[in-house]
This record gives structure tokens, C-alpha cells and sequence, in this order.
């Protein structure tokens, strides 16, 4: 009997370019939250590339763990694991109540250490709750990670430094869509493998043009060393102090609802369903890549949305292509060189592929919601208020600006508070009480007054 697709290995050169094309699709997400704690401390540049570079070698690990699995641990789909932006706002604020800058680091490792066990513990427990998780919901989950993700495209598409000069010119808005225009032609006129991996070629090509403009910074090529590796506690040997601990604990649980949305998500598109094996094994390698990467100096990881998007774009579902995608992550962590070639890439090309990548996950979401069943009127208004409640953390960033900072940790994330939201009316109106649903009530029937007033019954 044939592999499933998702067990498919493809020839070499496939599986290296379109594992490359992942690095790429992620490889911004991974080194935003150590550029940004590092800036927060005062690193020096040397301690920061060295930071970044270990994000990257933990990163892979991770993604081994997730792809490969071994025991009981990993979800073996095509995801791939990084550092987790929610974090950033809490290990900041570690940050900014440590007195001695130089405790900052390994206060955060012990922390992320401590939360990434009990996570480990908690991961069976947590995994049942695929069972508050049928199509309205997880296509609610899949549209909000979708839309969550555009304005990190489009903040891309405007330059890499909002107080920067240039930042939303139009020379950066005409590399974001000279670069989505390329992709886009390849997926329509090209067929066969080039088809597979136009986001790539279409970053190559945004790179390229973006040369005269002066937008492409080969800087960070010849300054990186070719050889290097993340020594263990680097940084220090790891503390352990409660609050930090806490914070991040709650960070945790957040990523844990996010990855198990995006395992039920990637379960969907590959044609694999994620059920509670699967979600309690993919959760293990989650909490045990974060409680292994601060031994290499990295911090918190989780799934990466963004490359859901580039499986449902490329339907190339191999997860030894996001496996080779992990080796190259490696490579890079031991050769910052190598690293820095992703690193050319402008942001604007970045965010022109962005739009497509993002895009096609919440068009994922949209699909699953057709099979929903929204012709109920129960599951209309439970797509409704969760979308709605996802999306306030996008269209109104300082919504919960008076809430405790803990408390924003999770209410700042769409995803998490659209998720919960989802999971609550889907029990509410679908399993407590009566559970018919009544047949959606449009607003106005086929003939009605555009007042609204009811037409005549029909004569028999």
C-alpha cells in the first residue's frame, strides 16, 4: 500500500529546495523575539548574533522532535517548531524588573525550563480537549490564525524599522507586490515543481530586483563567521525565580491552545485529522523542544503557523520536506554564514509572499467552515461572535489596556481568545439544553421588502 502523502519522501533536490522554502517562510518569525529581548538587555552584537543563532540550532532541534518524533513525542505532520512571539512581551518584562541585566537571560531559561516540563506533564491531559473541537470550531480557529497573521505581513511589506525614513514607501510597497504579482504568475502559467516552489522563487527574484534599490544588505554575509556553536549556558547557568516562572507558565498554556488549533488545522489541509494521539504527541514535542532549548541558549518554542499556509499553497504534505527544512535551521545555528543568507532577503519581498502564505491559511479555514454545517443558526452565530472576538487584538490593539499585564498575555492573542470563544458557544448552543439547532433566519427572504415587512403567506 502507498505512503500517505504525509510519509512521502521526495527525490533530493525537492526535498531541499522545498525544505528551504520553509526556513525561509519562518526564518523572520524566529529571529524577531531575540533580537528584540536582546536589544532589551543591551547585548552586545556579538552576544545577539550569538542568541540568534542558538534560536535557530533549538528551532531545528525542535522541528526534529515535531516532524521525526521518538517514543511518544511528536505529532509527525509537516510543522514546523520556532521560538513563539508570545513570549516576547512577558521575557521583556522579566527583563525590565531585573536589576542586573546579566541575570535576565538565565532567569528566562530557568523559567522557560520550569514551564516547558510541566507542560511535558500536562500534555495528555491537555490533548483531550480535541473532542470541544468539531469543523465550526476549528474552522473558526483556522480563519482567525489566517487573518492574525496578515498584519505581520503587511508590517513586513512596509520595511523593517517602523522609524525608519522609508518605512511604507512606495518603493517598499512595489518590492512587496512585484514579489506577490512573481509568486502569483508562477502559481498560474507554471506547472510541475517550479508550481511547488514559487514562494521561493519568488523571494530569490524580489531579492534580486531589490538590489538597485539599495533594499539588500549583503552586510550580515561578511561579517558572520563561518563556524559556530551554541555553547551550553552560554548566557549563565540557569535561575529559577517564581514570578518569572508564573509568566511564563501562562505563555505556555497560550502556546499549547495555539499549537493544538494549528495540529487541528495542518490535520485538515494534509488530510491527516489530528485526533488526541496525535495532539497529545505533538504538545510533548513542543514542551520538551522548550525545556531542552535554554540548554543551548534559546527560548520557548511552539508551531508556526505561517508554514501551515505554504503546505496548504504547495500541497506538498511530506513532513520529512519540513524535517529537511529543521537540518537546514541546524545548519545555520553552526554556521552564522549560512544563516545570513536568509537574512539578505528585504522584509517588503518577505511580506509579499506573506500575503499569499497567510491568505491561503485562512482560505483553509473558510473551506472547513463550508463543511460546518452553516446552514444552522446555532453555528452562525458561534463563527460570528468568535471571529469577532478573535479579532479585536488586530483591529484594536489597546482594547485590554486595562487589564493586568498576566491577563493580556492571553487576551492579546486572537487566536487564543477566539479559540476559547469557539470552544465556550459551541458548548453552549450545540450541547447544553436543547441541542437542535434551528435553520439560519436570513434577514430578509427572497421577495421581502427591502423595510423588512413580511410578505403575504402564499394561497395554497
Amino acid at each position: 500500500m502507498a505512503d500517505h502523502p504525509v510519509d512521502e519522501k521526495l527525490p533530493a533536490l525537492k526535498m531541499a529546495t522545498t525544505g528551504l522554502q520553509h526556513v525561509a517562510a519562518m526564518y523572520a518569525g524566529v529571529v524577531a523575539p531575540p533580537l528584540i529581548v536582546g536589544a532589551a538587555i543591551g547585548l552586545t552584537a556579538t552576544d545577539l548574533t550569538f542568541l540568534t543563532g542558538a534560536c535557530l540550532f533549538t528551532a531545528g532541534l525542535a522541528t526534529f522532535l515535531q516532524t521525526l518524533g521518538i517514543w511518544k513525542i511528536g505529532a509527525r505532520l509537516p510543522f514546523v517548531n520556532g521560538v513563539t512571539f508570545a513570549g516576547v512581551a512577558p521575557m521583556t518584562a522579566i527583563v525590565a524588573s531585573t536589576e542586573d541585566k546579566s541575570d535576565a537571560l538565565p532567569i528566562i531559561f530557568g523559567a522557560v525550563i520550569v514551564a516547558g516540563l510541566l507542560g511535558f506533564i500536562a500534555a495528555p491531559f491537555f490533548s483531550k480537549a480535541v473532542r470541544f473541537f468539531p469543523p465550526v470550531v476549528t474552522g473558526t480557529v483556522i480563519t482567525l490564525i489566517g487573518i492574525s497573521l496578515l498584519p505581520v505581513a503587511f508590517g513586513w511589506a512596509q520595511g523593517p524599522d517602523p522609524a525608519a525614513h522609508d518605512y511604507g514607501s512606495a518603493t517598499n510597497l512595489g518590492l512587496a507586490a512585484v514579489t506577490l504579482l512573481i509568486v502569483l504568475l508562477l502559481r498560474r502559467f507554471i506547472t510541475g515543481f517550479v508550481k511547488q516552489i514559487a514562494v521561493l522563487l519568488g523571494l530569490v527574484a524580489g531579492t534580486l530586483i531589490a538590489i538597485p534599490f539599495g533594499a539588500t544588505d549583503f552586510g550580515p554575509v561578511a561579517d558572520a563567521a563561518v563556524i559556530g556553536f551554541p555553547t551550553p549556558f552560554h548566557f549563565g547557568a540557569p535561575q529559577f525565580q517564581l514570578a518569572a516562572i508564573i509568566s511564563l507558565c501562562v505563555v505556555m498554556v497560550v502556546s499549547m491552545t495555539e499549537s493544538t488549533a494549528d495540529m487541528l488545522a495542518l490535520g485538515e489541509i494534509v488530510d491527516r485529522p489530528a485526533d488526541e494521539k496525535t495532539i497529545a504527541a505533538g504538545l510533548r514535542a513542543d514542551t520538551l523542544g522548550s525545556a531542552i532549548s535554554p540548554l543551548f541558549n534559546g527560548f520557548m518554542c511552539s508551531a508556526f503557523a505561517q508554514n501551515i499556509g505554504l503546505v496548504a499553497m504547495t500541497r506538498i504534505r511530506s513532513r520529512y520536506v519540513v524535517a529537511t527544512g529543521g537540518g537546514f535551521l541546524v545548519l545555520m545555528g553552526l554556521c552564522p554564514m549560512a544563516a545570513s543568507l536568509i537574512a539578505v532577503v528585504p522584509r517588503p519581498v518577505l511580506g509579499g509572499a506573506g500575503v499569499v502564505l497567510f491568505g491561503s491559511v485562512a482560505a483553509s479555514g473558510i473551506q472547513t467552515l463550508v463543511r460546518a454545517g452553516l446552514d444552522k443558526d446555532n453555528n452562525v452565530l458561534i463563527v460570528a461572535v468568535s471571529l469577532a472576538v478573535g479579532i479585536i487584538p488586530i483591529t484594536a490593539p489597546e482594547f485590554y489596556h486595562a487589564f493586568p499585564q498576566t491577563a493580556r498575555i492571553v487576551l492579546d492573542s486572537g487566536i487564543s481568545t477566539g479559540c476559547v470563544a469557539a470552544v465556550l458557544l459551541n458548548l453552549v448552543f450545540n450541547h447544553l439544553g436543547n441541542k437542535d439547532a434551528q435553520d439560519v433566519t436570513h434577514p430578509m427572504e427572497a421577495g421581502e421588502e427591502i423595510t423588512g415587512a413580511s410578505r403575504a403567506p402564499a394561497a395554497p
